[in-house]
């Protein structure tokens, strides 16, 4: 068996993943994938990878905690999404962009040390992915998680580097928030695993949000009507609806930090431009590019 880790990152998913995956959690089940309930491990988890204390759990401990989570007798593929596996939001710049992160999983993996690992990760342009997290940790209430930070010294390529460096051997598979409209299709796949042609139900979930309901019904009768040949022709197809009928407001994030200036932001997106060439990069991490 393997365990699959949707990481998150915060800011970029809202749990959209795996309200999919749950959905047609039958459907996958048939191919081994087993898809349980976050509310079924996320609190068992974080309170047994903090009484372990990054020592590796027992053969017992394991199958206990496996078999409170799952209700199948054995699965090839185990699907757990939680956005705070790198760190809860109030922390996640504490000493660097989850400059913890890397250990925080090592302890969560160490709960099944006899069972293969994998994680999955989306990142997201801090010009746009520091404001929403600031207003997620303020809404919670707690302090200004930027107050004292320089946006400009944080980098996603350290977080990653963290999660390579603690739990070696352990695939990571990363893609920009920015193209998920435009991959969500290959990026269910990465993270579920199951086989091609399976038709996944409301995998349309995401450009609901971001498309009109006009554009949304057109963009479905026009992909019933002329079916995507390959995965360059739907992101063709997709770009082009986006454009013609995206919700402004979905797609403009406006950015609202006291001292930002436009100057700033630019200088952040494009660290974050250079920053995603060095991820795709490094040994160990595969890249989903749209």
């Amino acid at each position: 068996m393997r365990i699959v880790y949707h990481l998150g990152a915060h800011c970029t998913d809202d749990d959209r993943l795996v309200r999919c995956l749950l959905k047609n959690r039958a459907r996958l089940a048939e191919q081994g994938i087993v898809v349980p309930a976050p509310t079924r491990y996320r609190k068992l988890l974080r309170d047994t990878a903090t009484q372990l204390r990054g020592a590796a759990a027992s053969e017992e401990t394991e199958a206990m905690i496996l078999d409170q989570i799952m209700d199948e007798p054995a699965a090839d593929r185990l699907i757990l999404s939680w956005s705070s596996f790198l760190s809860f939001p109030a922390y996640a710049l504490s000493g660097g962009l989850y400059a913890q992160g890397g250990e925080r999983l090592r302890a969560f993996t160490r709960i099944f040390p006899d069972i293969e690992a994998e994680f999955c990760l989306a990142i997201r342009n801090p010009a746009t992915f520091l404001p929403d997290l600031r207003a997620r940790a303020r809404q919670k209430g707690h302090e200004d998680i930027l107050d004292g930070v320089d946006p400009l010294t944080l980098r996603w390529s350290r977080a990653v580097r963290g999660i390579l460096d603690h739990n070696p051997g352990v695939p990571l598979t990363v893609w920009c928030d920015e193209d998920t409209p435009l991959i969500w299709p290959e990026v269910l796949a990465v993270v579920s695993g199951h086989a091609t042609g399976t038709v996944l139900e409301d995998a349309d979930e995401l450009l609901g949000l971001l498309l009109t309901d006009i554009g949304l019904a057109r963009f479905h009768a026009y992909c019933r009507e002329h079916p995507p040949q390959s995965v360059s022709q739907r992101r063709r197809i997709v770009t082009a609806f986006l454009e013609k009928f995206g919700r402004p407001e979905q797609i403009e994030m406006p950015i609202e930090i006291p001292g930002w200036t436009g100057e700033l932001v630019e200088e952040l997106t494009q660290a974050y431009l250079a920053d995603v060439e060095r991820i795709a990069q490094m040994p160990g991490v595969r890249l989903l590019e749209a």
